[in-house]
């Protein structure tokens, strides 16, 4: 069989160990003996597109070694739509002159979504290419995984601010503030928002209240849960997701901003409570917006999450070369809980673009206040250990490639 190269790009909103999955991919691709070369698009479909593409056998092995430990998306990512036929048939003229016969996307549902077209598109042309979905998201709402690369590091992160955000807002409720609310990414699901029970899972005082878009939200409702806390235990710590939505399935908060899959930016919602709470409550509110923080903190992200991010990259090389699979995604199957055990399977990219995965109402306290404990043992797998980290002069040290041009053709 002839050897062909293999492309990788990077797609959506970053997670702080999708590097991680670049490096399994990169170092299965290198060791492969039927790849040829080993390219990254920079900025995604967009750099393929625009023919921007970098060979990553020109990288030394040590800067190479450094992509593992590096947040952000390291070649760059992007929020293009493929829209026309133009756009596939110059797509496949690329794909055509640089002799790629293995694309692998890294991102989220908009990202499969587009993996699938490609591999659709592949077939209709009679193209001969292997096209798998690398699955990321800190909102872990993809469709036939039992959870995604970089969720477990942002719920990592969340349970800790929330945790120590509590004990601050424990410290000084008695003549200061009275409630703190951390805004939550999750674009549709609560999953992330949820995650912050793990702050109570050392008997620690972890937050109070969840507000979670699977559950329309309630102004009387909530507020009445605000003040019968407050009386109770003097204050109030919230986790809201940012994409709460009243009984009638509207937003609460966004922003005027909408891209080019059709997604509306979100946010403030924190804001938006937190004026609720003062106009009518009359506490004091203090409000945290961690946004790119959430997702892009390396530092503390799980050694659980790291370690399988680097395992669906190595996968995909695997599905895509030795077992000549395309239009499918790395899926991670979940085999045990305690200790926990699982494994990765090919999964059809038909039907992940467009779909959510919400939380299982299962997860959901009955007052739709909280979350249960089966949520609590679902999720605390995903956040043990530490990914190790490397620093000099107590600041992490990252990747600096060198990102050596293919010449254009």
């Amino acid at each position: 069989m002839k050897k062909r190269n293999l492309i990788y790009g990077q797609s959506g909103g970053v997670t702080s160990v999708i590097n991680a999955s670049a490096y399994g991919a990169i170092i299965a691709a290198i060791n492969n003996p039927m790849v040829e070369n080993v390219y990254a698009a920079l900025n995604g479909i967009k750099g393929i597109l625009e023919e921007r593409i970098i060979d990553l056998k020109a990288e030394s092995k040590d800067e190479i070694e450094k992509i593992a430990f590096t947040p952000g998306a390291i070649f760059g990512s992007c929020r293009t739509k493929l829209k026309t036929e133009e756009d596939f048939e110059r797509l496949f003229n690329v794909f055509d002159a640089y002799d790629i016969g293995y694309f692998l996307y890294n991102g989220g549902n908009d990202s499969m979504e587009t993996a699938y077209q490609i591999a659709l598109k592949a077939q209709e042309y009679g193209y001969p290419l292997k096209v798998i979905g690398i699955p990321k998201t800190v909102d872990n709402d993809l469709m036939y995984t039992d959870h995604c690369p970089g969720y477990g590091s942002a719920a990592k992160f969340t349970a800790i601010s929330i945790l120590e955000a509590t004990r601050d807002l424990e410290s000084m409720h008695t003549d200061s503030t009275q409630v703190f609310i951390l805004e939550s990414m999750g674009r549709y699901a609560g999953w992330l928002a949820a995650s912050g029970i793990l702050a109570n899972i050392n008997g620690e005082r972890g937050p109070q209240i969840f507000l979670l878009p699977e559950v329309p939200f309630d102004e009387e409702k909530f507020l009445s849960k605000v003040e019968e806390v407050i009386k109770r235990d003097g204050y109030c710590s919230i986790v809201a997701a940012e994409a709460l939505k009243d009984s009638e399935g509207n937003y609460i908060s966004t922003e005027d901003y909408t891209d080019a899959f059709g997604n509306i930016q979100l946010g403030k919602i924190g804001i938006y409570l937190q004026k609720l709470i003062r106009q009518n409550l009359g506490r004091k509110v203090h409000t945290a917006l961690p946004d790119y923080l959430q997702r892009s903190s390396r530092h503390i992200a799980s050694l659980t999450d790291w370690e399988e991010a680097i395992g669906v990259g190595a996968a995909a090389v695997k599905f895509a070369v030795d077992q000549g699979l395309s239009g499918v995604m790395v899926s991670i199957v979940r085999d045990l809980d305690s200790p926990y055990l699982k494994h990765y399977e090919p999964v059809s990219l038909e039907g992940i673009g467009g779909k959510v995965k919400y939380l299982p109402e299962e997860y959901i306290s009955p007052d739709g206040f909280g979350v249960t404990e089966k949520f609590v043992e679902y999720v605390r797998p995903l956040i043990q250990g530490e990914a190790p980290n490397h620093y000099l002069r107590g600041i992490p040290v990252y990747a600096n490639l060198k990102k050596v041009p293919v010449k254009r053709k």
